[in-house]
């Protein structure tokens, strides 16, 4: 392979852009015990579920949180403007702030499942993120045309 191949080298350069290394892994590691294994398989799943749960987070509760804290500015404030402004920078910060926590706990998840004895060289992180959304799309249009029932625009009560 020539050395300015352009799988190689992250493009149309010659030269390396930074951070465009193909990821190359030392050795396959050691394996460790099977009820060792076995833990790291459960740690692994675990770290899994927290990710999903972190996610699900992003789509219900968290913006929710926040409206009800806007809420409370605006009765200490007795104006809207404040409120919502704490309201939209919050979820704003919380949203990055839990995509940092995930995208951590699936670098941790990625490790965990190498020293399972997997060889787990990507992790999960956009596929929960999508599952996520998917969940939530869900649940929200069950309780909007479900528990909610649309307005009388749509479906008059007479």
């Amino acid at each position: 392979m020539p050395l300015n191949d352009p799988t190689d080298t992250g493009g149309l350069f010659v030269g390396r852009r930074p951070g465009t290394r193909p990821l190359r892994y030392r050795d396959t590691p050691v394996p460790g015990s099977n009820r060792r294994r076995q833990a790291d398989e459960w740690l692994a799943r675990l770290i899994l579920v927290v990710e999903v749960l972190l996610c699900l987070t992003l789509w219900g509760l968290q913006p929710a949180a926040w409206l009800w804290v806007g809420g409370h500015v605006q009765g200490w404030t007795g104006s809207v403007e404040p409120a919502i402004t704490v309201a939209f920078a919050g979820m704003l910060f919380s949203l990055f702030l839990t995509l940092v926590l995930v995208k951590r706990l699936d670098h941790a998840w990625r490790l965990v499942r190498r020293a399972a004895g997997h060889r787990q060289t990507e992790g999960l992180v956009e596929r929960v993120f999508v599952v996520s959304t998917g969940v939530a799309l869900v649940v929200f249009t069950f309780w909007f045309l479900i528990i909610a029932g649309p307005g009388p625009q749509i479906a008059p009560w007479r």
